[in-house]
C-alpha cells in the first residue's frame, strides 16, 4: 500500500496509474490518489471540521470542500467536537473524510475496519460500498468477511507473489459446492462418499454432515435421493459455496 501511494521509493517492479509511471510522476500520481493508512494519523485535540480545514491547506485547496466531505461521509452531528472524543468508527470516518478532500480517482484503505465494533464495520462497510460507485477502491484486509461483503474483484498474496486475482462472481461460480444436511440419527461418512460428484464428507456435529461437491450441478437432489433410499429423514439441506477462507488457506498453505 505505501509503495502504491508514493510513500516508499526503494522497491522492484514496475507501478502506472492511467499510464502514468509513479517513478517518474509521484506528485501528479499523488494528486489523483486518496489514502488511509492503517494507523490513522489523525490530531486527536484538533475539532473534526478544523482538522479537515487544515488537510485542505496541505492540499493547496483554495476552497476544501469540507462540508461536502463531511456530508458524504455521515460526520455533520460530529463536526464540531474534538476527534479525541470520537468513536474508532467515526475516527475512522475522519481519515476517509481527510483523503475525499481533494477528490481522487483512487481511494487506497489499508484495513479500514480493523479494531470496530460490529455496528461500526457495517458503517464502515456501507461508506465504502458507496464510494465504490464513484471512485476505484484499493481495499487491503485480512478479514475475508469483508472481501465478499464490499469488493468485485479479488487478489490473494502468498509470500509477495499474487496467487489469485479474479472478479468475485466469476470466483465464485467456479468454487466448489458445500451442502451442509442434517439427518434424524448417524450414518457412516463412506455412505455419503458414494453419492455422485462427492469428494469428500465431514461429520461437523452429532447428525449433521457437510459435504464438499465437485462441479456446478446442484447435488441436493442426489442427497435427498440417497436419503429416501436409505430410510432417512433430512432436518436441513443447505448449499453453500467454498468460503473465502476455505480459499486463502488452500491458497496459502
Amino acid at each position: 500500500m505505501k509503495i502504491l501511494t508514493g510513500y516508499l521509493s526503494q522497491w522492484k517492479g514496475t507501478i502506472s496509474f492511467d499510464g502514468m509511471d509513479i517513478r517518474t510522476n509521484t506528485k501528479k500520481i499523488q494528486q489523483i490518489i486518496g489514502y488511509l493508512p492503517e494507523n490513522n494519523p489523525l490530531y486527536l485535540e484538533m475539532y473534526v471540521k478544523e482538522y479537515l480545514s487544515f488537510v485542505g491547506t496541505l492540499y493547496q485547496l483554495k476552497i476544501p470542500p469540507v462540508e461536502a466531505v463531511i456530508e458524504k461521509t455521515g460526520l455533520q452531528e460530529h463536526a464540531h467536537k474534538k476527534i479525541g472524543d470520537l468513536s474508532k468508527g467515526y475516527k475512522q470516518r475522519v481519515g476517509i473524510a481527510a483523503a475525499l478532500l481533494h477528490d481522487p480517482a483512487y481511494l487506497i484503505l489499508d484495513e479500514p475496519t480493523t479494531g470496530l465494533d460490529p455496528n461500526q464495520v457495517i458503517e464502515i462497510r456501507n461508506l465504502i460500498k458507496n464510494l465504490g460507485k464513484e471512485k476505484t477502491v484499493f481495499l487491503s484486509t485480512h478479514i475475508l468477511q469483508e472481501v465478499d461483503a464490499m469488493c468485485d474483484r479479488v487478489i490473494i498474496i502468498n509470500k509477495g507473489k499474487i496467487v489469485l486475482d479474479q472478479p468475485l462472481d466469476q470466483l465464485r461460480n467456479k468454487q466448489d459446492q458445500i451442502i451442509e444436511v442434517s439427518f434424524d440419527y448417524r450414518i457412516e461418512v463412506v455412505a455419503l462418499e458414494k453419492i455422485p460428484n462427492v469428494q469428500k464428507v465431514t461429520n461437523t456435529y452429532d447428525f449433521n454432515y457437510e459435504l464438499q461437491i465437485k462441479g456446478a450441478q446442484d447435488m441436493r437432489p442426489a442427497v435427498f435421493d440417497f436419503a429416501q433410499d436409505n430410510g432417512l429423514k433430512i432436518l436441513n439441506l443447505q448449499l453453500k459455496n467454498e468460503s473465502l477462507e476455505q480459499l486463502f488457506k488452500k491458497l496459502t498453505v
